[in-house]
C-alpha cells in the first residue's frame, strides 16, 4: 500500500454499495481496502420498477433512505464506492444527502459523468471527462502484499504437482462469447499439448461454466497431474493465483484475466467464438502491455515471460486519496453557511 494510503489516527469510513454479486463486491472492496478505510458493505436488491429503472431511476423506497432504521443513514461515510448499475440510485442519493462524502463509481454504469465525484473505468471503455480515470484492468482484492503472503507457504497438494503448474481459469458463455462445445474441444486440445510437454494443472470453474466445458478439460488433462475445483468445497483460487507458473484464462471474463495479470506470470488468453470491439480493446491493451498472449492451438514448447504485475487497485485508490484531499481542502475554505452534509 502506498505510504499516503496507510491508516491514520482517524481512519476514514467507507461504504461499499453493490447488488451483492461477488464480481462487483470484489472490485469495490479492493479499492476501499487499498485506501485503508473501515468498510461497511451496503447491498441493494431493488424490486420490480426500481430494478428496471436503474441506473437512471430513484432508489427503491423500501430502503427507507435516510431514516434511522435504514442501512443508508447518518453518520454518512467519508467515501462511498458503488459498483454495478443497481447501486447507482443509492450512490446518487448519498451524494445528495451528504455532499461532504466523496463518491466513486466502478465501472461505467452509462448513467452520465455527474453521478459521482469520480468514475473509474477500464481503458477499453469510452467515457471521458475531468472526473473519469482509465485503467488497463478492473480493480480487485489481490494486492502484491496479499500474493506475497500467500507465496510464503505453498499448500502441500500444489507443491506435489510438477512444474510448470498451469492454472486454467474457466469462464463460460455471456452476451459476447458463445463458448460452444466446439470451443471447449479446441481449448482441450491446446491443454492436452501442454500436458504432453510435462505441465501439471490447477483447474477452476466459475458460476458461468457449463458442465461440458469442464468435461472437455478433464478429458484433455486426464493423464496429467492436476487438481480440479468444480465449485464444491473451499475455493482454492487465491492459492492458485499465488503459486501457478503459467495461466490460461478464457477471454469472456475481464475480472479473471485482470487478476491473473496481477501475478506478473505468463497469461495465455483463450478466445471462444464471438467477441466485441470492447473486449477486443481490453485484450489488445493487455497484449501491448506484455502481460498476455493468445493461446496457441498446440504447443511445441512452453514459453515463459515476465512483466511488471498489473494491478489497477492502488492506482484508483491513490487517485481517490488525492482528489478526496483536494475536496476536503476546498470545503475548509467555504463560508460556514455553505457547508452542508455535516457528519454525526
Amino acid at each position: 500500500m502506498p505510504a499516503s494510503l496507510k491508516r491514520t489516527a482517524k481512519t476514514r469510513r467507507a461504504w461499499i454499495i453493490t447488488d451483492g454479486s461477488a464480481g462487483m463486491e470484489i472490485q469495490a472492496a479492493g479499492v476501499a481496502q487499498a485506501l485503508g478505510a473501515d468498510i461497511a458493505i451496503k447491498r441493494v436488491r431493488p424490486r420490480g420498477p426500481w430494478r428496471w429503472l436503474a441506473p437512471w431511476g430513484p432508489i427503491d423506497p423500501r430502503e427507507r433512505f435516510g431514516r434511522e432504521d435504514s442501512q443508508f443513514a447518518p453518520p454518512w461515510p467519508d467515501i462511498a464506492v458503488a459498483c454495478g448499475r443497481l447501486s447507482i440510485p443509492a450512490i446518487r442519493a448519498v451524494r445528495k444527502a451528504s455532499p461532504d462524502t466523496y463518491t466513486v463509481v466502478i465501472p461505467d454504469p452509462r448513467a452520465g459523468a455527474g453521478i459521482a465525484d469520480l468514475i473509474a473505468v477500464p481503458a477499453h471503455d469510452k467515457p471521458t471527462g475531468d472526473n473519469v480515470i482509465h485503467t488497463l484492468t478492473a480493480p480487485h482484492g489481490f494486492s502484491q502484499q496479499r500474493l506475497a503472503r500467500l507465496r510464503r507457504k505453498m499448500p502441500k497438494d500444489i507443491a506435489a504437482l510438477p512444474a510448470p503448474r498451469v492454472a486454467v481459469i474457466l469462464g463460460g458463455p455471456n452476451a459476447v462469447y458463445g463458448f460452444s462445445i466446439e470451443d471447449s474441444a479446441r481449448l482441450g486440445g491446446s491443454l492436452a499439448s501442454m500436458a504432453a510437454l510435462g505441465a501439471s494443472f490447477l483447474i477452476t470453474v466459475s458460476r458461468r461454466s457449463p458442465p461440458y466445458v469442464l468435461d472437455a478439460i478433464r478429458k484433455a488433462t486426464q493423464h496429467a497431474k492436476r487438481i480440479v475445483w468444480d465449485g464444491k468445497g473451499t475455493n482454492p483460487y487465491e492459492n492458485w493465483l499465488a503459486h501457478a507458473d503459467i495461466f490460461v484464462v478464457t477471454a469472456d471474463s475481464v475480472n479473471m484475466t485482470g487478476e491473473a495479470c496481477a501475478t506478473g506470470k505468463p497469461v495465455y488468453v483463450f478466445e471462444p467464438d464471438g467477441g466485441s470491439a470492447k473486449f477486443n480493446r481490453f485484450h489488445e491493451g493487455l497484449r501491448r502491455y506484455g502481460a498476455t498472449r493468445r493461446l496457441p492451438e498446440t504447443f511445441s514448447q512452453l514459453e515463459t515471460w515476465a512483466y511488471p504485475p498489473l494491478d489497477s487497485t492502488p492506482q484508483i485508490a491513490t487517485e481517490i486519496e488525492k482528489r478526496w484531499r483536494e475536496k476536503m481542502q476546498a470545503m475548509r475554505h467555504r463560508p460556514n453557511d455553505m457547508k452542508t452534509g455535516t457528519r454525526q
